[in-house]
């Protein structure tokens, strides 16, 4: 038995966050009723890069988000779509959406009509900005949370300009934050027997993240700057290049300055009794950064991390992403899942990274075709006939 089973989610989201918190809890175990637009779906099924198949093309975009869910078209600018999702609504433990502020209540699908209907429903609703407040009705994607977030102002060289992170983080660290706002309700509604609405702001959870920048901004009222891949408090803590051009990441505290220093051949580091802490390192950062620098460069790269590793000093290779997903560690923790897929054949994915004791370990499936389950659903859930489903196909509500 995986941890959600018997738990079912009724996902109205496109694109990334919310379908990405809905792809983590499918795989542990829950039902996810992915609502998509007829003919078209999620907007992320067109969405680069393609995946080419001997039957036909997938989006890898829709393919990382969506899998294990169950597809269903449905028109929500139709009213009888709109009363296929309020019957639906009856019967699931959650429902997830990412609309604008305000849509939903235009077709009486938002959280007072739909819970005051079904008072146990967990109605999540994911905005780029909340519903109150003075930016409620502004748009925004990934990279505009993350700039008003401010990661994007932490995030570049010294002395350089803002730069985004290589991942959409607002995008995954919402998905991540949805989940685990949906699993709290879940937990909190087994207590009191009542459901709720949760009013999450992308906005806002980037702001959650901000953690050490903030407590040193409250401590010493402090905007840190911009540092690379250094840390603004701790020496050792960034990248170097190696003697033969590829990077590692040094991060270490005070018992690993003596070890470090002694591998590099900095002695007289090593027994310096002011450099043995770490707040003399930081006071002298110019001095003793360039003469870090100046050891790692003599080292290849691997070397230098067998060194490290030796003597415990925290060190790591900056991988590409070819190879991470080629490691030996990937390969010994199944990282790397496989699936088949109707038009791709066999297809990778990254598995939900989680192993359980008591409980079954995520199980990743195949993403949904678009509609794969539209009949299934309505039938089974709704008891509708094969009349029923032909009529409102023909009157285009699926």
């Amino acid at each position: 038995m995986r941890p959600l089973e018997g738990v079912t989610i009724l996902d109205l989201s496109r694109v990334l966050a919310c379908p990405f918190a809905s792809m983590i809890l499918a795989e542990m175990g829950a039902t996810v009723i992915k609502v998509e637009q007829p003919e078209s779906g999620d907007e992320t099924r067109s969405y680069e890069p393609m995946a080419r198949g001997d039957e036909g093309d997938a989006s890898a975009y829709y393919l990382a988000f969506n899998r294990s869910k169950q597809s269903v078209t449905v028109n929500l600018r139709s009213p009888q779509g709109q009363d296929i999702v309020r019957k639906l609504a009856t019967q699931v433990d959650v429902l997830l959406e990412n609309f604008p502020v305000g849509t939903l209540k235009k077709y009486s699908l938002d959280h007072e009509t739909l819970t005051k209907a079904c008072p146990d429903l967990i109605y999540v609703s994911c905005t780029g900005f909340g519903s109150t407040g003075p930016y409620a009705h502004r748009k925004g994607y990934d990279t505009v949370f993350q700039a008003m977030g401010g990661i994007m102002s932490l995030t570049g060289e010294r002395g350089g300009g803002p730069v985004k992170p290589g991942l959409p983080v607002a995008d995954l660290s919402s998905g991540l934050w949805v989940a685990i706002g949906i699993l709290s309700m879940l937990l909190g509604r087994q207590q009191s027997g009542k459901g709720g609405w949760l009013d999450f702001s992308m906005l806002d959870g980037q702001v959650g993240l901000l953690s050490l920048a903030a407590a040193r901004y409250f401590a010493l009222g402090e905007v840190p700057p911009r540092m690379g891949t250094e840390h603004p408090g701790r020496i050792p803590s960034a990248a170097f290049v190696c003697r033969d051009g590829r990077w590692v990441q040094i991060t270490g505290a005070d018992q690993h300055w003596a070890p470090l220093c002694n591998l590099l051949g900095l002695e007289r580091w090593a027994t310096d009794p002011e450099l043995a802490k770490n707040s003399a390192r930081v006071q002298r950062r110019e001095e003793v950064m360039a003469g870090l620098s100046k050891a790692i460069a003599q080292l290849d790269r691997d070397e230098l991390c067998r060194r490290c590793d030796a003597v415990g000093v925290p060190a790591g290779p900056i991988l590409d992403v070819q190879e991470v997903l080629t490691s030996e560690h990937a390969a010994a923790r199944d990282l790397v899942v496989d699936y088949d897929h109707p038009h791709l054949g066999s297809f990778k994915g990254l598995r939900v990274p989680f192993r359980f004791s008591g409980f079954d370990d995520p199980v990743a499936s195949r993403p949904p075709l678009l509609g794969e389950h539209t009949e299934q659903v309505l039938s089974s859930r709704l008891g509708l006939t094969s009349e029923d489903i032909e009529g409102l196909r023909a009157a285009r509500a699926i």
